[in-house]
């Protein structure tokens, strides 16, 4: 049995909290927040350790692993101190707000015997798992271009009063929706050479933008895009859609389907 804490019990904590819940070999013993509110439900009705110290949390809890759901500046900072303290870590994404900072942590966590995992769930998606061998196996033919999307509602206000509206917290769109989009084309189609033509515009926020278009530019012929509004109020919970177009056909593909043509 191992045994689980949590570092951050917002909208996402509570997603994995529900899920690792029901997992047979898992016991949930702590959980860390800054809301007095969220810690007493958390010890009345849950029976859990509550901390508002993610180090003494750390230190106290007799941990295997720790699930970090917090504000992304604060991410890298919380896995050196799990993995300084022998724990096992996953994170939600992005891993840094920038490459020198995530460059820097892994440097850090070089010859732990340690599992990081960050969120980039969509990797382990059965549907797309499938597409990634229809590309190998070249059902298609030979890719030829291509468009990664996600959509969702998520901010449709000014959010600058939280993390997720500042850039020196959460990053914007780029960082929270557009990293699972780049990761996904990183998985099916390898990383690019270059990305070109990037268009970062605000809908409704002031300091950070709310959607996200690049181009991506591959050595080997084929081009593709990435389209990225978390402002889309038509979509009532976040939607991932890829689309490849190969010599001999194309593979449309969402997390629940997808369809050759």
């Amino acid at each position: 049995m191992l045994r689980a804490g949590f570092i951050g019990f917002g909208r996402m904590g509570i997603t994995h909290f529900s899920i690792l819940n029901t997992h047979p070999l898992v016991e949930i013993v702590a959980v860390c927040d800054q809301s007095s509110t969220m810690l007493n439900m958390l010890k009345k009705y849950v029976g859990v350790d509550s901390y508002s110290d993610y180090r003494k949390m750390i230190s106290e809890a007799g941990l295997d692993f720790v699930v970090i759901s917090t504000p992304t500046d604060s991410h890298s900072e919380i896995i050196r101190v799990a993995m300084d303290n022998n724990l096992h870590t996953f994170s939600e994404k992005p891993f840094a707000l920038n490459g020198a900072e995530g460059q820097n942590t892994l440097t850090h966590l070089e010859g732990k015997a340690l599992v990081n995992q960050v969120g980039y769930v969509n990797r382990f998606n059965e549907v797309f798992m499938e597409v990634k061998r229809l590309v190998d196996a070249r059902v298609i033919g030979e890719v030829r271009n291509f468009s990664s999307e996600m959509y969702g509602a998520t901010v449709l206000k000014d959010s600058k009063a939280s993390w997720r509206g500042k850039r020196n917290t959460g990053g914007g769109c780029m960082y929270e929706f557009a990293s699972h989009c780049i990761d996904l084309v990183l998985y099916l189609l390898g990383q690019p050479d270059k990305v070109v033509g990037s268009i970062m515009q605000s809908i409704y926020s002031s300091d950070v933008e709310d959607l996200v278009s690049s181009t991506f530019v591959y050595n080997t012929g084929y081009t593709g895009t990435i389209m990225v509004n978390w402002s889309d109020e038509s979509y009532r919970k976040p939607a991932n859609i890829v689309t490849i177009f190969g010599t001999k056909g194309k593979i449309v593909a969402d997390k629940h389907a997808y369809k050759i043509f």
